[in-house]
């Protein structure tokens, strides 16, 4: 099964010059920790998480108010195109380790699909198993507090 028959193709998006707040407020209200950044053509510039915002933003001690999420966007975005299948998806999210991938065609956002849309659409249980315990795995702590 390809990817543009499990992908999400109602997504929200967030322009660069949006502040950390405004994002944050958005994945509040849509219950998402994940939106990919896009110009006003769809074309994705990067994507901030929730984690974005608290590892760039807040942990620096910038306001989340001021912030522009431009600033602390992840601007090297792993994506997949909407004819590729669930194994190369689960695949590509396990090699990078992350859940989500905007899907990309003609150089515009057209859906994202998660590892959950593996294993619940596609059926790929075993797949999305293997890439969530590769995503799982626990980084090793930069700096530990004694």
């Amino acid at each position: 099964m390809k990817l543009q028959e499990i992908m999400t193709t109602n997504v929200i998006t967030i322009e660069p010059n949006s502040t950390a707040l405004e994002a944050a407020k958005i994945m509040q209200s849509h219950n998402i920790g994940f939106i990919p950044v896009c110009n006003q053509d769809k074309k994705v510039l990067g994507v901030i998480t929730d984690r974005d915002i608290v590892v760039r933003c807040i942990a620096n001690t910038d306001n989340p108010a001021t912030t522009h999420i431009q600033n602390i966007m992840t601007t090297n975005v792993i994506y997949a195109e909407p004819t590729m299948d669930g194994d190369g998806a689960a695949r590509l999210m396990a090699q990078h380790k992350i859940r989500r991938l905007p899907v990309i065609q003609n150089d515009k956002l057209v859906g994202i699909v998660a590892i959950g849309d593996l294993a619940t659409k596609y059926r790929l249980v075993q797949e999305a198993g293997q890439a969530l315990s590769e995503i799982s795995e626990p980084a090793r702590p930069t700096n530990l507090i004694q």
